[in-house]
């Protein structure tokens, strides 16, 4: 299976730069240990936060900051991110070290942290090239991504220096609540699919189990890979939305990114369902085992439901920042037209049909 050439970096988006001599001044004088020369390349896959690699020398470094333009409350948290990150790491070797944490707007336009650069592969539509020849590689690249959020979920916020991380008492209401108000602060005064699948997950609600450490916008290429191994998941990326509460809140949002049986799914990257990945029944099974709690598939309905809703109303946010000129970004202006599957999907999952 030939692999899409994905740049891993790329040179600065237009309109994306930053103030590149105040950014190395800051780093200069904040990591004394830095030599050589300055350089900046940019992760161009991401959709929200701008990401960037910076090079002194040999020595890389990622700088990840929030989007230009208005920024919804609590959203794009660096400060978060950083606590968690720069703690985390010790406890669960898959989360990379943050190293620094700067809250002055001053140095490149809004708060920012810096992080330890890690090599590896990310898994798109394809096998990567480094995996071509090990046996039943897309099924055991499931596998380790599923390992991977079970081993983050048994983890205990309180021995990772996280017990203050959230409060998991009514996580999933506030949730909604949250959510809500996000999209009548892009949407407002319509009643849509989106509305009415808020209507029908506030009227649903689960009984939480124990609360864990949540990532938050767990999927396959969150998950980076050693070079040639598809049974280890190096990395996970993008902890700006972690906090404490119900596990199976990220459990539903992997599932709206796997493929299903009949090569759909939510949010699948197109080309996932051709690498073999184990089925969603199995990722649900291995996960279960892995965490010692019984779940079946039918059991994350409402999680899965959720995902697609909050999913949807990201996806309009992305749009309107394209639409008002705070980003470059061309694949911002095809997100407003997913909001509504995503929506009529939410419906779906939960029995109460697409029909206003």
């Amino acid at each position: 299976m030939k692999e899409t050439q994905r740049a891993e970096v790329a040179p600065v988006r237009p309109g994306e730069e930053l103030d590149w001599p105040r950014l190395e001044a800051y780093l200069r004088a904040s990591l004394p240990e830095l030599e050589g020369e300055f350089s900046v390349l940019q992760f161009p896959n991401g959709s929200a936060n701008l990401t960037y690699q910076v090079r002194f020398g040999e020595r890389r470094l990622v700088v990840r900051r929030p989007p230009f333009g208005v920024i919804a409350t609590a959203a794009h948290d660096m400060h978060r991110e950083y606590r968690v990150l720069s703690r985390l790491y010790r406890h669960f070797p898959r989360a990379p070290r943050a190293l620094l944490y700067c809250g002055d707007e001053g140095v490149i336009g809004a708060h920012f942290l810096v992080m330890e650069y890690r090599p590896g592969v990310v898994v798109w539509d394809s096998i990567p090239e480094s995996m071509a020849g090990e046996p039943d590689a897309g099924r055991r690249i499931g596998l380790a991504v599923v390992d991977a959020l079970a081993d983050l979920h048994r983890l205990r916020p309180e021995e990772c220096g996280l017990a203050d991380l959230g409060r998991p008492q009514g996580y999933l209401e506030r949730q909604l609540r949250g959510w809500r108000g996000r999209w009548e602060a892009v949407a407002p005064g319509s009643d849509t699919p989106v509305h009415r699948a808020g209507e029908a997950l506030a009227a649903r609600v689960p009984v939480s189990g124990a609360a864990t450490i949540l990532h938050n916008d767990y999927k396959v290429d969150n998950c980076q890979f050693a070079h040639g191994d598809p049974d280890r998941v190096v990395s996970v990326f993008d902890w700006d939305m972690a906090t404490l509460g119900d596990p199976l809140v990220d459990v539903g949002t992997l599932l709206n990114y796997w493929p299903g049986s009949d090569g759909t799914a939510a949010l699948a990257v197109p080309g996932l369902e051709r690498l073999g990945l184990p089925d969603r029944e199995e990722v649900v099974a291995r996960y279960s085992q892995r965490v010692g709690v019984p779940l079946e598939l039918a059991d994350l309905a409402w999680y899965e439901a959720f995902g697609c809703w909050k999913t949807a109303i990201i996806m309009q946010q992305l749009y309107v920042r394209y639409l008002r000129g705070e980003t470059t970004d061309a694949r911002m202006a095809e997100r407003g037209g997913q909001v509504e599957a995503l929506a009529e999907r939410a419906l779906e999952l939960l029995g109460a049909g697409g029909a206003g």
